[in-house]
């Protein structure tokens, strides 16, 4: 079980860092709202994500990651209500709360490391 815990949460830090390859360093939100390539990757990898945080909390329901029911939430809204989409709301999620999650699951990861 614990390896499937290490797997879920370097799966979600491999895709925080895809997030910001595929920005290339740039953090403004018109630019971001014109490229539709880096929309779509950026999309897909925040999908994965929740899926992974999904599959987390499923395996151990002691990890607390911070706004873990937020994260699914916007998975099933990149997967199923993929024609509602706000870019504004995805931006915020990739300035405001990654930043978050990224420090959090290395926390993670390292306390398992230690174990």
């Amino acid at each position: 079980m614990q390896r499937d815990i290490r797997k879920y949460l370097t799966d979600i830090a491999i895709h925080i860092d895809y997030i910001d390859i595929f920005l290339g360093g740039n953090r403004d939100f018109k630019i971001y709202e014109k490229d539709l390539a880096t929309q779509y990757a950026v999309e897909r990898a925040l999908g994965i994500i929740g899926e992974a945080v999904n599959q987390l909390r499923k395996t151990d329901a002691t990890i607390n990651i911070s706004g873990m029911n937020h994260i699914v939430g916007l998975r099933n809204i990149l997967i199923h209500a993929y024609d509602s989409i706000n870019n504004a709301i995805v931006w915020s999620v990739i300035v405001n709360h990654l930043p978050v999650l990224k420090m959090e699951v290395t926390a993670l990861l390292e306390e398992l490391e230690s174990k």
